[in-house]
């Protein structure tokens, strides 16, 4: 389903920090041959020397000041499915089927080359938000679902809501106001933990996250909210996020520590509502659980909000 790691990484146990890492770290993000949004995405931007938002005490408070940190993600199964958000690879080959929605009006129509047993957020019986993530790698197009259903053997689908996205492009892809498989109306798959960055030393791009309650209104790089609140302690759609340069990585295990380096350097972008700091990340058979577990001692309290780069800047 996924590109395979190159041999010299396969044979790693857990993470493998390699000279080639070193120089990889300063790449764009890349997934099967196509570039994950360009450099100048809001994705692909650090954040670790942007000013702290004067806001910031009262939205990580709103967000939850003493609630535990969650790695949403990992290998096995919970509850009959896969621990995470998946994708799938597909080459132009795939044959394009038709989706229903039922936010036509904010969906891209497509078709959408979706394989009949495409992975589903939570398994096939889930009844959560149900994603489905698909990279055309021969176009560098993603498509991605929410709440998804196969009909007729998956020879067409139903859906909440869908999007298409240029993994060549940056962030001004959709209509402001429109929804897409993600309440802030970001595609999905730019902020997944993947396995495959961790193994190769780092993960340079910000990661999607939840909390419990939003307010009425979203920032860039967001286009859309999922809220009736007006609270200004409330946190928009598309808050950028980071960990505190404070917070001590001593003891972190090897697959904890890269992820807690990404949330230093790139921060994190609230992208739906759900429980508080939950951040997500694609299933894989080498996460370890455990190691991924280390980072539950963060709170509320590491986290501070930031005044995130323009959009298209680059430092």
């Amino acid at each position: 389903m996924r590109a395979l790691l190159p041999t010299l990484l396969a044979a790693v146990v857990g993470v493998g920090v390699t000279a080639a890492a070193a120089v990889n770290a300063q790449e764009a993000p890349s997934l099967a041959g196509c570039p994950v949004l360009r450099e100048t995405s809001s994705w692909n931007q650090r954040v670790d020397r942007a000013p702290v938002r004067s806001d910031s005490a009262q939205l990580v408070r709103s967000i939850g000041l003493t609630a535990n940190f969650h790695a949403d993600f990992g290998s096995g199964r919970w509850d009959g499915g896969p621990i995470g958000i998946p994708y799938t690879v597909v080459g132009g080959g795939q044959r394009r089927v038709k989706v229903s929605f039922g936010y036509a009006g904010e969906s891209d129509r497509g078709p959408y080359p979706i394989p009949p047993r495409a992975p589903i957020e939570g398994g096939p019986r889930a009844d959560g938000d149900r994603h489905v993530l698909v990279v055309d790698k021969s176009a560098c197009k993603l498509y991605e679902l929410f709440d998804a259903h196969p009909l007729g053997g998956g020879t067409s689908w139903r859906a909440g809501s869908g999007a298409i996205f240029d993994l060549r492009g940056g962030d001004r892809q959709r209509p402001r106001g429109w929804t897409s498989a993600d309440a802030a109306g970001l595609p999905i798959l730019p902020g997944l933990a993947r396995y495959e960055e961790v193994a190769q030393g780092a993960i340079r791009h910000a990661l999607r996250f939840t909390a419990p309650r939003t307010r009425k209104a979203f920032v860039p790089p967001a286009q859309h909210f999922a809220s009736d609140a007006s609270d200004p302690s409330l946190p928009p759609m598309g808050l950028r996020v980071r960990l505190k340069a404070r917070v001590s990585l001593r003891g972190l295990p090897p697959q904890a520590r890269v992820l807690a380096t990404a949330m230093k350097r790139y921060g994190l972008i609230l992208a739906d509502n759900g429980s508080p700091w939950y951040v997500s990340g694609a299933p894989h058979p080498r996460w370890d659980n455990d190691q991924l577990h280390a980072l539950d001692r963060l709170t509320g309290r590491d986290f501070e909000v930031v005044q995130a780069p323009a959009p298209g800047v680059t430092r």
